[in-house]
Order: structure tokens, then C-alpha cells, then sequence
């Protein structure tokens, strides 16, 4: 009766706060309410639909075993591969934890303005920090929670640092939060071993004393579940977000989750809009990126997958050129699998955010280095047809455009890494202009069936066809059921090639 009480009056108090919240704080007062009503008020920034292309860090302490994402869960999961790594080198997680990882992530080679340099250089037109993972670890100088870097770790402002290269190279800045679901998600740190010398040990986390890193034992009933009900965690998370966003007001905001927690994500989402119309005079430039569609109240997520078909609304697909956190021995998505996957992106109205994997350390291998530096030139030569562009009335052609050759993603969507064929097109526009990339090498002509002279979708006859970043004159035929361009002697190296169609006046 006193649990069921406790909950009541925590559940009335979060609602009284957020009530007032709403009404005291300046930026709440502002022309967005927690209500979806209120938030379809929403307008895309200009900047947004227009970048189409940025670079992700998703780095952090979890990074330190190279062992990949989601180590400080699963080192408490006996007898997965990260638990076994974690037993042989760290010794048990009862006596070495997840707190115990977190000091020996230095970040000592970590430059944030050479980077940032390196990924303008790239093409990138904004750039996104983790703010903190599931593992409740916070990059940014917070006064409200105690494990953060620049209390431990690396003693460093990450997401002030990584702002501070972005504004320094006129990139975009936005911030990642995985807070949402990191109550459910650290639960296992609550455990002990089942069997072996340790059983039933309890782990780090079980110690109350370390109750604001790992959180209070579950006491709701959906643990399986993605995010959690617990009453007393949605409260708190709504408070870590908004610190993050009045201290660092990011142009970009990502959720690694649907929108959290029903009215209160609302209170969030309202707060982050008014407070970026207050900070440009009235100007609404912020983008929020939660995996759920959005109605026009923000701009869809889909995790290492695209949509297959334009969307009326702009989105973003996020995924990793290799696992999310470092891990030895990966394998890196090459730049010519990254520009089939950008145009593919481009072409449904939609902009790609791609992590850049991170050492521990905090510097990029030479072979991330060398795919960084090919998607730039890659993008120097065929970002006429990406930058500023809206999709085509169909947005592509080809085999991989029919539903029975497609890969649903593990996300949802379909999945982002395919095999394309060199009649696989995907169109953009921009002004006048027609922009055609063809996804892979052709053996001869390239043949594009819905630029033909008969095409439902052209009124205006073809006037010229070039090769984007290129000055030589191409041979090419409109005829009635297609465009083919013949094969140049001098065809790019690239798998993805892009191709400038112009009209008759």
C-alpha cells in the first residue's frame, strides 16, 4: 500500500512540475504546446533539407575493451562474448564493473577541430556528438549527475568540444541522447553470476551506492520492453535532456527511440523548439530525429536502414561505416557503398548520418581515414546533385525498385547495405535540372527508361546531358522509350556515377 502510494504521489508531482514547467519557463510559454496538435505546427529548416549528408561520433567509455556496442550491458550477461572478454581481462563484473571501465577511457588522442576539419573536407554539412548512451555515462558538463567526462574519464567538455570545432567550420551541430531506454537496459548490472566460482555474487550494481549510474532496481513490469514505465526515471530523464539542451541548444537533436514517454517527450520536444525559436529571434532552425514517423512534428529516424519511397516529410537514416563502438577486427562499409546509400537516401527526400568509428583513444584508423577521405572526393565531384535537391516525381529505377528484390532492415525500412546493378538510377532535382546517379559500374551504355521522349513524367524535351564533374561532352540519345548515354572512354572509377540533365526553354 505504501509502494502504491509512493508512485501515486511521484507520478501527481511530476505532473504538477511539468505543469509548471510549462507555464514559468520562458521558452515553454513559446508557440509550440505538449500536444501533437501543437507540434504539427512544425517547419522543416531550410538548412536541414538541404545538407542531406553528416557525421556521427558514437564513442564513448564502452569503447575501452574493443569490443563493440553495447559492452556495459552485456558484460553482466554471463557467457556472452563481451562477459567472457570482460572475465578473462577485467577480472568478475562483482568486483570490476561498468564503473570501474569508465576511468581508463582517456580520450588522449582525441583532436576534436582536426576532425571536424576532416569531415568538412568530407562533405559532412553537420555533425552530431553522443550526449550519453544506455550507459548512463554523460559527455557534456553536467551539474545534475555526477558520471560525466568532465568529472571522470578524459576531464573534458566532449559535446562543448565537438560544438566548438563544428561552429569553427560552419557545420550544423546536434547531439545524440540514448537515455530513454537505459533504465530497462542496465538492468542486468542489477544480477549476479548463475553459476561458477562468483555465483550468486551480486554485481556492482546492485550496490546502492552506485544507484545513479546503474539505476534503481526494475520495480516495473514491462523489463523486456524497450523503454520503461518507471515514473520516477521519466521524470529524471526529462530533466538530464533539458540540461542538455539549455546548455549546448544543438541544431539537431536525436532520440534512439520513439518519441519517450507520451506526454512528457512532448514537454521535451516543445521546450527544444521554443527555446531554439528564442535563441534565433523568432526563427524556428532545430531538428528532432526520433525512430517514429513523423506527421510533420519532427524528422524520422530509421536505423541502419532507408525508406522505399519518398517520403512527403524529410527524415534521416542513421547507421555506422562499422560497428557503433570500436571493436577490433571490423569491417568498414567501403565510400563507394556510402555514396550508393546517401543517393538511394537523397532521392526519397531524406539525409544520411553516418559514424565515423573512433578508437578509444579517440583517433580514426588509417583505413577510416583513407573511406572519410574517398567519400570527399567522391562528393567534390557529384554534390551538385546531392547538396540543395529535392526528390524527382519517382525516385528511382531499376531492379532494386521492385518490392519483391528488397531487404527489410532490422529497424524497419529496408535494409542499407544492397547489391545494385548499373540500371539501378536514383533521381534528384534541383531548379530546372534533372540529377540521374547511376549505382554501379556499367559494362555499356546507360539506359534511363523514364527519360525517354514518351515519358509520363516529362513535359520538355532533353537539351543537354553531362557528366557531373566533368567538362567533356557526352554522346547521348533521347529516343522515345529512353535516355542512353554512351559509355565514355574515360568513365569514372566510382561505382556511383551522377549525370546533369537539362531541358528545352
Amino acid at each position: 500500500m505504501k509502494k502504491t502510494l509512493l508512485v501515486t504521489v511521484t507520478v501527481l508531482s511530476m505532473f504538477s512540475n511539468l505543469k509548471a514547467q510549462d507555464s514559468n519557463s520562458g521558452a515553454q510559454a513559446g508557440k509550440f504546446k505538449p500536444t501533437d496538435e501543437s507540434l504539427k505546427q512544425y517547419k522543416y529548416p531550410d538548412w536541414f533539407r538541404d545538407a542531406k549528408f553528416g557525421i556521427w561520433s558514437h564513442w564513448g567509455p564502452q569503447a575501452v575493451p574493443r569490443q563493440g556496442d553495447w559492452y556495459a550491458r552485456n558484460m553482466y550477461m554471463q557467457g556472452s562474448g563481451q562477459n567472457k572478454y570482460h572475465v578473462a581481462h577485467y577480472g568478475t563484473p562483482s568486483k570490476f564493473g561498468y564503473k570501474d571501465i569508465i576511468p581508463l577511457w582517456k580520450a588522449e588522442k582525441w583532436n576534436p577541430e582536426q576532425l571536424m576539419a576532416l569531415y568538412k573536407k568530407a562533405g559532412a554539412k553537420y555533425f552530431v556528438s553522443m550526449g550519453s548512451h544506455h550507459d548512463m555515462f554523460f559527455l557534456w558538463n553536467s551539474k545534475i549527475h555526477r558520471w560525466n567526462s568532465v568529472n571522470m574519464g578524459p576531464h573534458k567538455d566532449v559535446v562543448g568540444l565537438w560544438q566548438k570545432a563544428a561552429k569553427k567550420e560552419g557545420l550544423r551541430f546536434g547531439v545524440s541522447e540514448h537515455l530513454a531506454a537505459s533504465f530497462n537496459w542496465f538492468q542486468p548490472s542489477h544480477g549476479a553470476d548463475k553459476t561458477g566460482e562468483f555465483a550468486g555474487v551480486p554485481y556492482d550494481g546492485r550496490d546502492p551506492r552506485y544507484a545513479d549510474l546503474y539505476h534503481l532496481p526494475a520495480d516495473s513490469s514491462n523489463i523486456k520492453e524497450w523503454i520503461t514505465n518507471n515514473p520516477g526515471w521519466q521524470k529524471k530523464w526529462l530533466e538530464n535532456i533539458t540540461e542538455l539542451i539549455d546548455n549546448y541548444h544543438p541544431d539537431l537533436l536525436y532520440s534512439d527511440s520513439k518519441l519517450p514517454f507520451e506526454d512528457i517527450g512532448r514537454t521535451m520536444v516543445a521546450h527544444y523548439y521554443n527555446q531554439d525559436m528564442a535563441k534565433n529571434k523568432g526563427k524556428l532552425e532545430a531538428v528532432y530525429t526520433p525512430k517514429e514517423p513523423s506527421e510533420g512534428k519532427w524528422a524520422q529516424d530509421v536505423e541502419r536502414g532507408v525508406l522505399d519511397s519518398i517520403s512527403p516529410f524529410p527524415w534521416q537514416t542513421d547507421t555506422s561505416i562499422g560497428d557503433w563502438y570500436y571493436r577490433t577486427g571490423q569491417k568498414y562499409k567501403s565510400a563507394n557503398e556510402i555514396a550508393q546509400l546517401l543517393v538511394d537516401i537523397v532521392s526519397k527526400n531524406g539525409n544520411l548520418l553516418i559514424n565515423v568509428v573512433q578508437t578509444p583513444e579517440g583517433d580514426l584508423e588509417p583505413d577510416v581515414v583513407k573511406i572519410v577521405t574517398e567519400i570527399g572526393e567522391w562528393i567534390k565531384l557529384n554534390g551538385e546533385g546531392i547538396y540543395a535537391t529535392r526528390p524527382w516525381k519517382v525516385y528511382g529505377e531499376g531492379p532494386s525498385t521492385i518490392k519483391s528484390n528488397q531487404t527489410k532492415g532490422h529497424f524497419g525500412g529496408l535494409t542499407d547495405t544492397r547489391e545494385y546493378q548499373s540500371s539501378d538510377i536514383r533521381y534528384t532535382t534541383k531548379g530546372n535540372n534533372l540529377f540521374a546517379f547511376s549505382l554501379n559500374v556499367p559494362q555499356g551504355d546507360i539506359e534511363m527508361k523514364l527519360l525517354g521522349k514518351n515519358s509520363k513524367y516529362l513535359d520538355k524535351p532533353i537539351s543537354a546531358v553531362t557528366l557531373l564533374g566533368s567538362k567533356k561532352k557526352l554522346d547521348w540519345e533521347q529516343r522515345d522509350g529512353s535516355l542512353v548515354i554512351k559509355k565514355p572512354a574515360n568513365y569514372p572509377a566510382w561505382q556511383v556515377t551522377g549525370f546533369k540533365i537539362e531541358f528545352k526553354k
